[in-house]
């Protein structure tokens, strides 16, 4: 895929948040990568495959009022490694969505482990419900 249909996804994926946690989203920048570097891997303890997204900053839960005059926090998405897991279009984008959503969890202060208690309950609603 193009990377320019992929930030389009990543643009959509965006959208599709609350009204409500789209304006809340201050100070920050979402950037499209094709891999993540061999520091951020390093920092993480990921390989080059795995990491599909990273968020870098202040979450938004820990800014106080002296927060100001710093630069954006960055959700990072890396493109390569999400179009390696995922074999169709419609794949890549609920995978983007579902990164995005991941990373925008962690701008708002949600643990790790919070979201993926989260991202496994709706694994298993879709898997009720048939979708």
């Amino acid at each position: 895929m193009d990377k320019k249909r992929f930030e389009t996804l990543v643009e959509e994926a965006i959208k599709s948040l609350p009204e409500e946690s789209i304006k809340l989203l201050k100070n920050i920048t979402i950037i499209v990568e094709d891999f993540p570097s061999q520091e951020i891997l390093d920092a993480v303890g990921a390989t080059r495959n795995t990491l599909l997204g990273l968020y870098h900053g202040v979450p938004f839960k820990h800014r106080g009022p002296y927060y100001g005059n710093l630069p954006p926090d960055v959700i990072s998405i890396y493109q390569k490694p999400i179009e390696q897991i995922c074999s169709t279009e419609k794949e890549i984008q609920a995978k983007v969505r579902e990164v995005v959503l991941h990373e925008v969890g962690h701008y708002f202060g949600l643990s790790e482990n919070r979201l993926r208690e989260n991202e496994t309950y709706s694994n298993r609603n879709e898997d009720i419900n048939g979708s």
